[in-house]
């Protein structure tokens, strides 16, 4: 037994019919990425454009958080507070009253919690 067959073709004839048969196969496929490109060359643009609008909303979106650190500082907040007429809570004025003096509310009523269950057999 043979790995290769000893009758292999190896006529000028059949190597013509090959190289054909390639050379056709190859011009087929080339044609087809050809149009392949051609149908898609405005996705390239497209997508340069979405990739520098998303290098645009990052860069703000960065400069915004900053912004936004700098204005919630403790600092900012209270002069923001006082000058809009807010006290701080151990300077304001406070209501003292009396709870001692006053008669504990009633206990509630219990509810009945009875439960009366009747069973009937059939």
């Amino acid at each position: 037994m043979t790995l290769f067959p000893l009758d292999f073709d190896t006529s000028p004839a059949t190597w013509q019919r090959r190289t054909l048969r390639y050379l056709a196969i190859y011009l087929v496929l080339s044609l087809s990425l050809v149009a392949l490109r051609y149908c898609s060359q405005h996705v390239r643009p497209a997508l340069r454009d979405a990739q520098e609008t998303e290098a645009k909303l990052l860069t703000q979106r960065d400069e915004l958080e900053i912004r936004v650190q700098v204005a919630t500082t403790p600092q900012k907040v209270q002069d923001w507070a006082e000058a809009h007429g807010m006290q701080r809570f151990a300077e304001a004025h406070k209501t003292v009253r009396d709870l001692g003096n006053q008669a504990p509310p009633p206990a509630p009523t219990p509810v009945s919690s009875a439960v009366e269950v009747k069973t009937q057999w059939k």
